[in-house]
């Protein structure tokens, strides 16, 4: 197998630093890259879980000038897409310039390079109206599991996005670029609706159905990485198992043949 050039935007980030550690454990396969707007660890990283990206495999860069992007994406052959503002309650401002324009870049870049593969970090929260407000998804939410029967429909890929904020909002906006770059270029798109990953695997309990550990997540887009050149364009959600999960991976499984090995559950 040909030895792969992957390039990890936001590679300062939670998820990021992970990907970045993972990846670079497998050197036979991997040449591994990073971009970031810093070269600091966002605040969510705990110090075992930093990045140590080389100066020769980095660019430092807000992805607002797209030229920069285009001349780091030379010769890669898969972006993975972290970079965002992860803060659900950022202004527009951020949300525009970090989450939507620079996703712009991204795509605009990669296709003007010849990239093959992009990796979009979308997120489960694309899907937060049915967890909020349709049951049983919003017994969940609320913690009223006598509410919720044994068996239960999830939300699939095929479900009509419906975010409940800006950031969730941005995410879908980023799907739809993945969905027209694939179909009018030859690159081939995975989004990834994320669970949430929580520095050394603390999760909240609130939001332990939403999860997804580490190990799963660097996992699930290493599947994605090394998924076949038949894929096109496709949408999954990438999360750990977990008690009261209400979103579908069994087309995950199916789509990239990824299956999570941890299993979160709740405790009393």
């Amino acid at each position: 197998m040909a030895k792969q050039s992957i390039l990890i935007t936001g590679v300062y980030g939670l998820v990021g630093s992970c990907v970045y550690r993972h990846l670079i454990e497998m050197p036979e396969r991997f040449d591994v890259y990073g971009m970031d707007r810093r070269r600091q660890p966002s605040e969510r990283v705990h110090a075992d879980e930093v990045a140590d990206v080389p100066e020769s495999h980095f660019t430092l860069t807000d992805m607002s000038d797209l030229s920069v992007v285009e001349q780091a994406f030379q010769g890669m052959d898969t972006i993975v897409h972290m970079a965002a503002d992860p803060n659900d309650e950022a202004p527009w401002e951020s949300t525009f310039k970090n989450n939507i324009d620079a996703s712009y870049h991204m795509f605009e870049a990669a296709k003007r390079t010849g990239v093959r593969r992009v990796i979009y970090a979308s997120s489960i929260q694309v899907s937060f109206g049915y967890f909020y407000n349709v049951e049983p998804f919003k017994s969940i939410h609320k913690g009223h599991f006598e509410n919720v029967p044994e068996t239960f429909e999830r939300i699939t890929t095929s479900d009509p996005t419906w975010p409940v904020n800006l950031y969730g909002s941005s995410k879908v906006f980023g799907e739809t670029l993945a969905r027209m770059y694939s179909s009018t270029t030859d690159l081939s798109c995975i989004c990834i609706r994320m669970g949430g990953v929580h520095s050394m695997d603390k999760v909240p309990k609130p939001v332990l159905p939403n999860a997804s550990t580490k190990n799963d997540m660097v996992r699930m887009v290493e599947y994605c990485i090394q998924s076949p050149g038949t894929i096109k364009f496709e949408t999954v959600y990438g999360l750990s198992n977990s008690d009261y999960r209400w979103v579908d991976i069994e087309h995950t499984a199916k789509a990239v043949g990824y299956i999570p090995e941890d299993r979160i559950r709740l405790e009393d």
